[in-house]
């Protein structure tokens, strides 16, 4: 099964990740304030990035038929980070991230791609429930949330980093 949906935004592309983007990616990385909040430590080098792409990522679209998308922002046509879905298979739920270049914060752009992703996620995939993680200190990411119209549900551990999990349900999911 091969994964190749395109979302379109009046900003954005969000396309499937290939081998193109581990470069980008690194170097998205390599900030220490992106990787502030993200509970993976930052990824450190090009090989662990190659991996991540390779296995979890385009693992995904082949396992899950949806993953990741990485963010291309129109006015440069180059990559800018990512938003979109993940099934954690550890909770039995679809997860909502995003990870975007720190020049592009505070410009609406999270919100922008999240929200083309919710949109895909309940009309497209017809999920019943999509749910998003954050550490608490995060403050922009839990706006991005509620914007959205996700709800705090509850607090949890992960490895020993307090959580809040965000949810939100499809309405339009008929059971």
């Amino acid at each position: 099964m091969s994964f190749n949906t395109i979302i379109e935004t009046e900003r954005l592309i969000l396309r499937p990740f290939t081998m193109d983007d581990v470069e980008p990616s690194y170097q998205m990385n390599l900030d220490e304030e992106i990787t502030l909040y993200t509970n993976d430590g930052g990824v450190k080098t090009r090989a662990e990035i190659h991996k991540t792409i390779k296995t979890n990522v385009l693992g995904d679209y082949e396992k899950h038929g949806f993953g990741r998308l990485a963010v291309i922002l129109k006015s440069e046509n180059a990559f800018i980070g990512f938003t979109g879905l993940k099934y954690l298979p550890e909770y039995n739920l679809v997860d909502l991230g995003y990870r975007l270049r720190r020049d592009c914060w505070g410009k609406g752009i999270a919100t922008e791609g999240a929200k083309a992703s919710m949109k895909f996620a309940f009309n497209d995939l017809k999920l019943p429930k999509v749910v998003g993680f954050i550490i608490p200190d995060n403050i922009a990411s839990a706006r991005i949330l509620t914007k959205l119209n996700f709800k705090f549900e509850k607090e949890l551990y992960e490895d020993e980093i307090l959580l809040h999990q965000y949810s939100i349900l499809n309405i339009n999911n008929e059971k």
